[in-house]
């Protein structure tokens, strides 16, 4: 790619008139959109990267900047239930960490076993929270994103590529509690 997607980037940021909108660099696997900042944050690969990936990441996070500062109703969304999935995940966290010191206390079985269904249900409700925010995501990847780049910023041979790393890029918060599910289960089998 000629530019990096931290220039494409800045250039949409310029282009939609996306006001108080910056473009920083963050911590490594870490690409997102912070509304209370105004900042597209990129992680160093996609930020500095002329890659495919780095330019329709970007891209992707640029268009949850222009879901934000249009105040579409899909960006809605991400309040409505990103922060409930939060503690979700934090209420099945502490039972996880907990779990092991009541079962010492009490030492019956039944109360673990309970503790895992509790843990297993709070992980699963956090995967649907995310489920939630599926449009919010996908509108930023297939509504916002993909067109934009199908203006020039690609060559059409590599449309293809992009759309992969864009379903990625919608699938990423599921994917991440689905993971967190997968986690618990290994888990509970490794106790058992």
């Amino acid at each position: 790619m000629p530019g990096s997607g931290a220039e494409l980037a800045e250039h949409l940021i310029d282009r939609y008139k996306l006001e108080g909108v910056k473009v920083v660099k963050a911590n490594p696997d870490q690409n997102y959109y912070s509304p209370s900042e105004k900042v597209v944050a990129l992680s160093p690969d996609v930020y500095h990267g002329k890659s495919v990936t780095a330019v329709a990441v970007a891209a992707h996070e640029v268009g949850h900047a222009i879901q934000f500062c249009r105040d579409e109703p899909v960006s809605k969304l991400r309040d409505k239930y990103l922060g409930r999935a939060h503690q979700i995940q934090r209420i099945g966290a502490a039972i996880l960490v907990f779990a092991p010191i009541v079962t010492l206390l009490i030492k019956s079985p039944v109360i673990f076993m309970w503790i895992g269904i509790l843990a297993v249900i709070t992980m699963l409700c956090s995967a649907l929270m995310y489920v939630a925010i599926l449009p919010e995501e996908y509108d930023a990847s297939f509504n916002k994103a993909l067109p934009i780049l199908r203006e020039g910023y690609l060559p059409e041979h590599l449309m293809g590529a992009a759309h992969s790393v864009l379903r990625a890029a919608a699938l990423t918060y599921l994917a991440g509690a689905l993971l967190d599910v997968l986690r618990l289960w290994r888990w509970i089998r490794l106790i058992r």
